[in-house]
């Protein structure tokens, strides 16, 4: 059984499962006795911002090879019929996931259904009950609850908001406080580029590195000729700020 987004649906029973992922296969589970076993992925799948998952059926002969084994490590290489035994008897099946290594045809295909949204964990399968963590990579923008659980659990202050990031920029005194305003300006959605505009002359090279970082999420065409200036300075990292995409 695989899991996928409900938009999916009917391209796969047009053209089947197409194989894709980091390990080029079909990620999938079989159908165990327990429902939360066999949907046990179905929650952290929904952590990609999809609303509504649903699970292919679909058959494969018993002998054909394929990868078992838990998330964290590569699995192993076994027939079908063993990987099912393998996710069967192990002392705890959460984790757990087969790759078939080869695209579904649509023949193959079994059926498509509706699921209950809430089987299965999320982020790793001992997470209930134990502090999440809210860096940037565990905790995506726009994941459910995100900005609350930032707020609850990060050990780094929060970001100020624009108008005290603006009013440091105004009150900055040195320029490392400029620096820092700017580093912050550019994890914020921004408004009018001219609050900032007026640092790309200036002398400070550390500065006008800073501000072509932040200027990469600004919008409209003075955002860009400033960071087409900045994209010809005399330092080499404001050079390169300018022109990394980010």
């Amino acid at each position: 059984m695989h899991l996928t987004p409900e938009k999916n649906a009917r391209r796969i029973r047009r053209a089947g499962i197409t194989a894709g992922g980091f390990r080029r296969g079909v990620f999938c589970l079989p159908v165990l006795p327990s429902y939360v076993l066999s949907h046990q992925w179905l929650r952290e799948l929904r952590r990609g911002g999809q609303r509504l998952i649903v699970a292919v059926h679909f058959r494969i002969p018993d002998d054909e090879t394929v990868q078992v084994g838990h998330y964290s490590n590569s699995g192993a290489e076994m027939t079908a019929a063993e990987a099912v035994s393998v996710i069967l008897h192990a002392e705890d099946p959460r984790g757990y996931e087969i790759v078939v290594p080869r695209s579904i045809a649509p023949t193959e295909l079994h059926r498509i259904r509706h699921v209950r949204q809430v089987a299965g964990w999320r982020y790793h399968p001992d997470s209930h009950g134990r502090r999440p963590c809210a860096c940037p990579a565990c905790l995506g923008r726009g994941e459910f609850k995100a900005a609350d659980l930032r707020r609850r659990y990060s050990d780094d202050p929060p970001i100020p908001t624009k108008p005290q990031l603006l009013e440091q920029l105004r009150n900055a005194a040195d320029d490392d406080d400029v620096i820092v305003a700017l580093y912050d300006l550019g994890r914020r959605s921004r408004g009018d580029v001219v609050d900032v505009a007026h640092l790309v002359d200036h002398p400070n090279p550390e500065i006008r590195s800073a501000l072509a970082w932040a200027l990469h999420r600004y919008r409209g065409t003075e955002p860009r000729q400033l960071l087409t200036r900045l994209a010809s300075d005399p330092d080499p990292e404001v050079r390169n700020a300018a022109t990394k995409r980010r």
